[in-house]
């Protein structure tokens, strides 16, 4: 098939040229073909390569479909204005010529801004053909433009711009525009704001983001503004009316509420104030977690979404806001005072309020306030508390998260035992469900991650039929999504309950039991090192046993003003190391800073990257790691939970981190262990590497021993495989 295509394709791109050689185009309209044929090449240009194919996609056949519209449909369209009798004067074919111009000018534009896909060009073309037949016969385009999608519609009306009925046309396309854009009708409204559609996309605007309504409100002088003062649609009306109170965005959660009178403005302001005296922090945090919980058990029952529960400033969104400012926050910047002193902030709030700080604050929480606050969550329900009625009673919102964050941090057990065997097994299976419905992986390297932190094995069994199960009803169904999210899960949870699996073969992924030697060599020869210190007081407590731990027989030492540069005297490992100044003036920011523009200066890209700090340092150092790392680990509080965000940047990378509390002395042997083999020339070996740190904590206090067994190696980290599989098999090269 597909080589019969390229012979039709070449026979009818021949007829085209021969068609053209015969074809006697006056000596004042050879330009504006001319113009024509200069937008082709810039379009089989814009794939990387002029050679009279286009093939911006993999896929051969739908670049041999967009090569012939380009090489074949273009130059027919050309030939007919000539030919074309309809078209009779020269300054009429000049128009219709540059409107195939300009058709290709803005359709490569528009590609190259990602406003259009390649694979919409030819319905396009064919589209803009009949769009021409019908200008040359004077008659207009508004039933023609009505039937296509927003993106043809807007460029043929754009382009063909003097037809007869392109003022009409034009409305037909902004009402396209703003069904798929219901964030930017009232940026856009304006040209349109008399028109008779203009109430009802108002209404759509303000169920969108009541929050952008409510700004246009409060400028009642503009078009805008009048349009939404004069409203008689009872959300609109709302938001108007509180466009004229003070602390509005403090209410703004409650206005589905409001609007139905379930709420009155005077009730909430008793709580309000007026934003600082007599504001209630805990009872305004109350009574977003009650209404949280009144709109969901709404939104999964009835299907019906209220006004204001997402965007932002939204309920959600005011519900994390509150949750960190009042209670996430005071209790990490206590981190180094006593229990009660520090958990006092969280005394006020019931099992539900807590259960709520945990899942919205999942980013902010540290893992000691974590910990204390699950603590303290189950002490206050009771003697015998029940997880799944704490579930039931915040009607499983938010759920997948709170599991995935208490198998993180080794709690899931701890809430599984909580309830009935056979409830925590039903639960457990609605936590797999779905897996394949969501926009991102995040979901499925959730379920991921929580598997590798379970150790009853009848759960664990219990979990892998239920993937079983789903990877069975995405193959009867045909979701290929599914069949790749369930099956590696399958493959994943199977190969890590069974040490002699190789998870790489089944996978096809680059080796997760090992890193080689010569891969970590950059250009130098060398393998470099970049460790990220911090100017706390932990930060300057363990640097100094850090530099110590490079033995000047071995390593080569230099302090520079920022920053030591350590040389290994065999085996070419360079290790560059920023120095823990002072964090309260903001110096050890500089001084990674400057030692980030100095190894780009000498074209030195570490693969190795190392991270020293507690867990509210670590976005940081994320935010400047380099994309060349192949090894990083993370010393710090609740890596564990951050590898979605590294491997956006190292998607390949080899991950050592922390479930729990990384320890500054394990870190230490761990950071040795890595110098020391690679000094040597020999390749990292996970399994060997975690025997032989095991072996030396045998002997080590309970503390320690517990603390390495919440250490990760990279062939454990069944979230980071997951994600790392599922490109692979989902977009095989």
């Amino acid at each position: 098939m597909k080589f019969l295509f390229i012979l039709i394709f070449c026979f009818s791109c021949a007829e085209v040229f021969a068609f053209e050689d015969t074809l006697k185009i006056p000596i004042n309209r050879i330009y504006f073909h001319d113009k024509i044929k200069n937008e082709q090449r810039l379009i089989d240009k814009s794939d990387g390569k002029e050679d009279k194919k286009y093939h911006p996609v993999i896929n051969e056949e739908i670049s041999l479909k967009l090569s012939d519209v380009l090489y074949r449909k273009i130059p027919e369209m050309a030939a007919w204005v000539e030919t074309n009798d309809s078209i009779s004067t020269n300054n009429e074919k000049v128009r219709f010529l540059s409107y195939i111009e300009n058709l290709l000018k803005t359709f490569r534009i528009n590609q190259k801004n990602k406003e259009i896909s390649v694979v919409e060009f030819p319905s396009l073309v064919n589209n803009f053909f009949k769009a021409l037949e019908l200008q040359s016969k004077n008659e207009s385009l508004t039933s023609l433009i009505a039937s296509l999608p927003y993106n043809e519609a807007n460029i043929i009306n754009s382009v063909i711009y003097d037809n007869i009925g392109s003022a009409e046309a034009a409305k037909i396309v902004y009402l396209k525009f703003a069904e798929l854009n219901p964030d930017k009708i009232l940026q856009t409204l304006r040209p349109y704001i008399d028109e008779p559609f203009a109430d009802s996309l108002l209404v759509v605007a303000g169920k969108n983001n009541p929050i952008q309504l409510y700004s246009y409100a409060q400028s009642r002088q503009t078009p805008e503004g009048k349009l939404i003062h004069r409203s008689t649609n009872k959300i609109v009306e709302g938001i108007a009316a509180l466009s004229n109170t003070e602390n509005a965005l403090l209410y703004f959660p409650f206005l589905d509420d409001i609007l139905s009178g379930n709420q009155t403005i005077e009730s909430i302001k008793k709580i309000v104030g007026n934003g600082i005296t007599g504001y209630d922090s805990v009872g305004y945090y109350k009574l977003l977690v009650k209404t949280e919980v009144e709109y969901f058990k709404r939104l999964i029952s009835t299907k019906d979404t209220p006004v204001a529960m997402f965007g932002h400033n939204g309920l959600r969104d005011m519900l994390k806001r509150k949750a960190i400012e009042h209670f996430v926050t005071p209790i990490n910047e206590l981190h180094n005072s006593s229990v009660n002193i520090r958990m006092k902030a969280i005394e006020p709030l019931s099992p539900q309020e807590l259960y709520y700080v945990i899942v919205t604050g999942e980013n902010d929480l540290y893992t000691s306030s974590y910990k204390h606050t699950f603590a303290r969550m189950l002490s206050l329900m009771g003697s015998k508390p029940r997880g799944d009625s704490l579930l039931q009673s915040v009607n499983f919102d938010y759920f997948k998260k709170f599991i995935r964050l208490a198998a993180n941090y080794n709690k899931l057990d701890t809430f599984l035992k909580t309830m009935p065997v056979a409830t925590s097994e039903v639960l457990m299976k609605a936590f797999v469900a779905n897996l394949d419905k969501s926009g991102s992986l995040e979901d499925a390297v959730d379920v991921a991650d929580s598997y590798s932190s379970i150790t009853d094995k009848k759960l664990l069994s219990t979990i892998l039929s239920y993937v079983d199960e789903n990877f069975k009803k995405a193959e009867r169904e045909g979701n290929s999504k599914g069949e790749i999210i369930y099956g590696l899960l399958h493959d994943i949870f199977l190969s890590s309950s069974n040490n002699k699996a190789d998870l790489t073969s089944v996978l096809g992924i680059p080796s997760i039991y090992e890193v080689s030697n010569q891969s970590l060599k950059g250009e130098s020869g060398k393998i470099v090192q970049q460790v990220f210190f911090y100017g706390d007081e932990d930060g300057k407590a363990f640097f100094p046993s850090f530099i110590r731990s490079f033995s000047t027989r071995e390593w080569k030492i230099a302090e520079q003003k920022e920053w030591y540069e350590i040389q290994s005297l065999k085996g070419g490992v360079q290790i560059f190391v920023n120095k823990p100044l002072d964090n309260d003036s903001n110096l050890d920011d500089s001084a990674q800073v400057h030692l980030n523009q100095y190894l780009e200066s000498i074209d030195v890209y570490p693969s190795i990257v190392v991270h020293r700090g507690h867990s509210y340092w670590l976005p940081r150092t994320i935010k400047r790691m380099p994309q060349s790392a192949k090894v990083i680990l993370l010393g710090s509080c609740g890596g564990y939970k951050n590898l979605n965000e590294i491997l956006e940047v190292c998607p390949d990378a080899s991950i050592i981190s922390s479930k729990e509390i990384g320890k500054g002395d394990l870190n230490q042997y761990i950071n040795n262990y890595l110098n020391k083999t690679l000094a040597a020339g020999d390749n990292l070996v996970w399994k060997n590497m975690w025997a032989v740190l095991s072996k030396q904590f045998e002997n080590a206090p309970k503390s320690t021993r517990e603390s390495w067994e919440d250490y990760v190696p990279p062939y454990r980290n069944l979230g980071a495989i997951f994600i790392r599989a599922y490109h692979k098999r989902a977009n095989p090269e």
